[in-house]
């Protein structure tokens, strides 16, 4: 079997059942919220969180290739199909504290997701002791950077930030991934699983994650790029073409990415789609509200 990269737990289900693998212990479920599809990967057993190369739990893709044809309302369907999901996904629970760390590299586009993210996020905790703020959920943003301009794993710093703020969940936002450049840009995975920051970018670093802080941890992932000998097996693949033999591939394009040329541009419209979308996940606003308050 040839191995195709992926952060994304539906293209990892998609692929084992193209296979015909029956994967015993995941599950896929589809549905839409605010005219955007979700699909819902369910990893319940070891042995298909093995398989697929993911950690038990569960993983909400939202398809928004409906944004970018720019209908009139559709920044704020997505940003509230996003918000809806995310909220889901946190539980009933009430979260009077959260933390909202953007991952990755702001001085590299395909990584920047994270950063632009925080930027569009609504800081409340230093004002919760105002009476006019009192009914929102404390939120602190952090933008932990990248070990070599830091000296620091992102792990490291966000432990001292729970330590001080004490918050009910942690929303990390960072770039992934993809198998498929249909995918790229037009997709966000939201997971109960925690992250592994730099995952995306072929940089992996020690994992965010319910063990590590010990607290919940909500990943919110953008798919950015595409491995290029992933998207050679898959070119090959769709033109019908013999696929070669594993080793043939082992080594070449090692570290090359894909992207699209547009990149900077698509990173900016879906940093606010997401922004917005925690905004609406953790504070009690309407859309309309929400627009007031961030000016």
């Amino acid at each position: 079997m040839l191995e195709r990269r992926t952060d994304l737990a539906l293209e990892a289900h998609e692929l084992r059942r193209a296979q015909a693998e029956k994967v015993s212990g995941a599950s896929a479920r589809e549905h839409e919220t605010f005219g955007y599809g979700v699909t819902v990967v369910e990893v319940t057993e070891r042995a298909a969180a093995r398989a697929l190369g993911k950690p038990m739990g569960t993983y909400v893709t939202l398809d928004l290739r409906p944004y970018w044809e720019h209908a009139d309302d559709a920044f704020e369907r997505a940003a509230t199909a996003v918000g809806t999901e995310l909220r889901a996904l946190i539980g009933e629970g009430e979260v009077k504290t959260a933390l909202v760390a953007g991952l990755g590299n702001a001085a590299m586009t395909p990584d920047a997701v994270g950063p632009q993210t925080a930027e569009h996020v609504l800081v409340t905790r230093h004002l919760m002791r105002e009476s006019a703020f009192a009914g929102l959920t404390a939120v602190s943003v952090l933008v932990p950077g990248v070990l070599g301009r830091t000296g620091m794993e992102a792990v490291e710093t966000i432990r001292g930030a729970v330590r001080t703020v004490h918050p009910d969940v942690l929303i990390a936002v960072d770039a992934l991934a993809s198998r498929s450049l249909a995918r790229v840009c037009t997709t966000v995975q939201l997971s109960d699983t925690g992250i592994v920051p730099g995952s995306g970018v072929g940089n992996r670093r020690r994992a965010l994650n319910r063990a590590s802080l010990g607290i919940p941890v909500i990943a919110v992932g953008v798919p950015t790029v595409v491995d290029a000998g992933t998207l050679a097996l898959d070119i090959l693949e769709e033109a019908g073409a013999e696929l070669p033999d594993p080793s043939a591939l082992r080594g070449r394009g090692r570290g090359v990415m894909v992207t699209p040329r547009d990149i900077d541009a698509q990173i900016r419209e879906l940093a606010r789609v997401v922004g917005y979308g925690i905004n609406l996940a953790l504070q009690p606003l309407s859309y309309r509200e929400l627009c007031a308050l961030m000016g």
